[in-house]
């Protein structure tokens, strides 16, 4: 289990300029928030919980490793930060949670009946298809 009071130490934060509607509010606030988080400076995670948040969300990861996150939804700097964090630490624990194992199993008798049936009825049909012999 990973402790999240640790993992949000290590993140850092940026207020921005947000941008779409919003009037004069919106030019003269920064209201949206930036989350960065270097995975690989990370002293909370395991090496393979590092290497699967790396293959997980490698579209959102920056050549130095760096995962970066934006939320600018609401007008006040502080809802957003706490829905920047709240989205990050679902994306850990999404990311770093172990793939299940496939069980491989085998068609049951009655699947192989039904296939060899149906076989048997197209290659019937197939037979009177045919021209007989003139």
């Amino acid at each position: 289990m990973i402790n999240q009071e640790e993992l949000i130490k290590e993140l850092d934060f940026r207020a921005v300029k947000s941008s779409g509607p919003g009037g004069q509010h919106v030019n003269k606030t920064a209201s949206k928030v930036e989350l960065y988080f270097d995975i690989a400076a990370s002293s909370v995670l395991s090496e393979i919980q590092k290497e699967r948040l790396l293959k997980t969300f490698s579209t959102r990861i920056t050549k130095d490793q760096v995962l970066i996150l934006q939320n600018g939804n609401s007008r006040s700097q502080h809802k957003n930060k706490e829905a920047v964090i709240n989205q990050f630490l679902n994306m850990v624990k999404s990311g770093t949670k172990t793939p299940k194992v496939r069980k491989k199993t085998k068609p049951g008798k009655m699947a192989k009946l039904k296939r060899l049936r149906e076989k048997k009825i197209n290659a019937e049909k197939k037979q009177n298809r045919k021209n007989p012999l003139k």
